[in-house]
């Protein structure tokens, strides 16, 4: 599907939750002095104006980055890249994860993006034009198993559908065991919404089955952001997460 655009829903809850952990784990991986690549298969447009009709259609930022900004330190990895990003941009932009990730990485380091939905991929392409991004119009899947392994080979992925197309949920385990299998020491980041439904809860139960190497697997919980809002929180699942990547979690969860 092709109806899904992230301005409605950037800086929710989610968003932090996801992004704050990305933040960290780039924070990590940039401390040694070799490249890495860095992979999103679900990559919007990047750069989002909260300001915009959409967002304040829906609200959803004044209940994640909005009021959730000062229970970060300013020396957060994600606050320093949404600092850096709105000194350029001005202070209703967010950054989506693609352009998080080009503030946290080097001029050494690649970016594989990809975006589907036509208007967001000629958004994407104009934002990280001057990131030296290589940006994909293509399924996401298709452009990870098609790029991997990667080169550099050291890097890390994220994984973010809409779950808009409810297959995911059953197609993403292979799809990560698959990638894994070609790319065994990337990160693949697995983010996923926690719904009312439980529709997650199969998915989770099948990737934990599969026995992937140094999993982290964290949720946090958080009311929904307008009346009859189905989702309740958000969930990361991360294969070969960096180290310490558990302690910056178990702050996250104090946050919520």
């Amino acid at each position: 599907m092709l109806s899904y655009q992230h301005i409605f829903h950037a800086g929710n809850p989610a968003d932090v939750h996801k992004h704050a952990l990305l933040c960290a784990m780039l924070s990590y991986m940039t401390r040694k002095d070799k490249p890495l690549s860095y992979l999103e298969t679900h990559s919007g447009r990047a750069l989002y104006d909260l300001s915009s009709s959409e967002a304040l259609k829906t609200g959803e930022a004044e209940a994640g980055i909005t009021a959730l900004t000062d229970k970060f330190a300013p020396d957060h990895p994600y606050i320093k890249a949404l600092t850096a990003l709105r000194e350029q941009h001005g202070q209703d932009a967010y950054a989506g994860s693609p352009l998080l990730a080009a503030l946290s990485l080097r001029p050494t380091d690649k970016l594989h993006l990809a975006e589907l939905h036509p208007q967001e991929h000629q958004a994407l392409r104009d934002t990280m034009r001057r990131h030296n991004a290589k940006c994909y119009k293509q399924d996401g899947f298709e452009m990870a198993q098609a790029v991997c392994p990667p080169e550099p080979r050291r890097g890390i992925m994220l994984i973010d559908p809409s779950y808009e197309i409810k297959s995911d949920y059953d197609a993403i385990p292979s799809q990560i065991a698959k990638l894994h299998r070609k790319w065994n020491v990337g990160v693949i980041a697995l983010w996923y919404p926690i719904l009312t439904s439980d529709a997650h809860v199969p998915m989770v139960r099948t990737l934990k089955a599969q026995n992937l190497p140094n999993v982290l697997h964290h949720e946090v919980s958080f009311p929904p952001v307008r009346e009859g809002h189905r989702m309740i929180g958000s969930g990361m699942f991360i294969v070969n997460a960096p180290y310490g990547l558990d302690a910056e979690a178990k702050s996250l969860t104090q946050i919520f």
